[in-house]
């Protein structure tokens, strides 16, 4: 919420509409990410499963390369770390694909009973 508070007000004062729109993207999937995260983390106490916590592990890697990639290139100009963006990207999409691997392998489990 404080980023995306600074990204609308203080931001604009001396970065380009570019990097503001990368800095909102950030704030954007990291806060979506973090809401999924912990509905993930709360089906951790229902389900018990090795794709789960790889979820987690996906999640929590993917926001740190894909969106503090993008807070770091905004705030120092630093460009180098852009080629961990795409792969923070990927990280997020292994996530999501492992959550429904688990869901779908733990209905299966309950439904062969």
């Amino acid at each position: 919420m404080a980023c995306g508070a600074y990204a609308s007000h203080g931001l604009s004062a001396w970065a380009s509409p570019v990097q503001v729109e990368y800095f909102q993207l950030a704030v954007t999937y990291q806060l979506l990410h973090a809401i999924t995260l912990l509905a993930v983390s709360l089906l951790s106490v229902f389900i018990s499963s090795r794709l789960l916590t790889a979820s987690k592990i996906a999640f929590v890697t993917g926001i740190c390369f894909f969106s503090g990639s993008l807070y770091i290139y905004v705030l120092t100009g630093t460009k180098i770390l852009g080629a961990i963006t795409p792969v923070g990207g990927l990280l997020l999409i292994a996530g999501w694909l492992l959550l429904l691997l688990s869901l779908l392998k733990d209905k299966n489990i309950k439904s062969s009973d």
